[in-house]
């Protein structure tokens, strides 16, 4: 019980440890949040591409001296409006049209780093340094993830009727367009809150492993938040704890745990699991659980 007790009192005797568990927790519960939608509308990839275009706007905040996080919105945002310029105005599909897109946009900040005399680390901007948070990237990640969990959580149901079925929310007289937008502008905003902790590239996973996870596990959408979030925020305390100990890299040690709990769910989920007792029982689809608007 005694080991037990220190596995957590060791590292949380540590400043920087209990920096890490906050920033972690922060982290997990906005990634899994906006991860649900990600899931239902399909937009893995948009996650993927955003987070790969915040390279050069990184090396451009720098050079002008502001705030990175400034630069990672700017760029994300920009990645996401040429994605949907081209998809409208050319015959490629969206798909490819990201895969291009966003690894060149991540190809051309990488040739701008290179040449760039800076003190920033690129493995810290990639992978994140967790353990180096300062109290200044503290409060920086608590308000941008703290206004982004707020945005997502006010305008929740509408967000979900997009997500669900974009045609009736259209019918029925919500701002799609501004719905699709403000999407864009929360998922660059979460990356821009994750990124010191797990930088450009493990935030792909915290943006859709937990709503992968918790889609396998239930088929209401109010217990899919409440799974996602608790799956995440798990596993980035876990991940943060088990990386001390083992003096090992946090962002993939919280990745590897999410990608366990992903096989977990894929295999023995009750109703969707791949080795559930009842083979060949019919699937279920996702309802959205709303009041009539």
């Amino acid at each position: 019980m005694r080991a037990l007790i220190d596995v957590f009192a060791v590292p949380l005797s540590y400043g920087f440890m209990q920096r890490a568990l906050v920033v972690a927790i922060l982290v997990g519960a906005v990634c899994a949040v906006l991860s649900c939608y990600l899931v239902l509308k399909g937009w893995s990839l948009m996650g993927d591409a955003v987070s790969h275009a915040v390279l050069p706007g990184i090396v451009l905040a720098y050079l002008l001296g502001l705030p990175l996080a400034v630069g990672a919105f700017a760029a994300g945002l920009g990645c996401a409006g040429l994605t949907g310029y081209l998809k409208a105005n050319s015959r490629v599909k969206e798909d490819t049209v990201m895969g291009i897109v966003f690894s060149g946009m991540f190809a051309l900040g990488l040739v701008m780093f290179t040449k760039v005399d800076t003190d920033q680390h690129l493995n810290h901007i990639l992978f994140g340094d967790m353990l180096g948070v300062s109290v200044r990237d503290l409060i920086e990640t608590a308000i941008v993830a703290g206004g982004t969990l707020a945005i997502v959580l006010a305008k929740r149901r509408d967000l979900l009727l997009y997500c669900f079925d974009p045609q009736h929310a259209r019918a029925i007289g919500l701002p799609v367009t501004w719905l699709h937008y403000g999407l864009l502008v929360l998922l660059a905003l979460t990356i821009v809150a994750a990124l010191k902790a797990v930088g450009i590239i493990l935030v792909v996973a915290m943006l859709v492993a937990p709503g992968a996870i918790a889609y396998l596990l239930t088929n209401r959408f109010e217990r899919m938040l409440v799974i996602a979030a608790t799956v995440a925020i798990s596993s980035c305390i876990a991940g943060t704890i088990i990386s001390f100990h083992i003096d090992g890299a946090t962002g993939p040690c919280i990745v590897l745990i999410q990608a366990a709990v992903f096989v977990a769910a894929l295999l023995l989920a009750p109703k969707h699991g791949l080795l559930r007792s009842k083979a060949g029982a019919p699937r279920s689809d996702l309802r959205p659980s709303m009041d009539a608007r």
